[in-house]
């Protein structure tokens, strides 16, 4: 029974989620270059690291959470900071990149050319 709960299953999703993050990014980039590509695989890289490795840790309790640090005497403080710096630095840094490449990718940054104006000279 605890195997087909919310708690146990929780790692495996977040797993699934990283790996399905890193094969959209993928099939995206796989026709395109630049840096677009550059910064929507550099994303998916460091979600899927944090969706695949990082979180699932944190979710088995293998990684204690760095709020809970004073209920776990035996843990590393610094380990823990250390692990938690990493997990912020996956999740944001990968979001943003993955957002950033999205964009670009879209052609969002993009400016419509200028338009040309006519001039009329006052003299025929």
């Amino acid at each position: 029974m605890m195997l087909a709960s919310i708690d146990a299953m929780r790692p495996v999703f977040l797993m699934v989620v990283g790996l399905s993050l890193l094969l959209v990014a993928w099939r995206l980039t796989r026709r395109c270059s630049g840096w677009s590509a550059r910064m929507l695989m550099g994303g998916a890289l460091l979600l899927a690291f944090g969706y695949g490795l990082v979180l699932p840790l944190y979710a088995a309790e293998v990684i204690v959470p760095f709020r809970n640090l004073a209920f776990y005497p035996h843990a590393d403080p610094a380990l823990t900071l250390g692990w938690h710096v990493s997990k912020l630095f996956a999740m944001n840094g990968g979001w943003l990149l993955f957002g950033m490449g999205l964009a670009l990718y879209s052609g969002l940054f993009e400016s419509a050319p200028a338009r040309k104006t006519q001039t009329v000279s006052a003299h025929p």
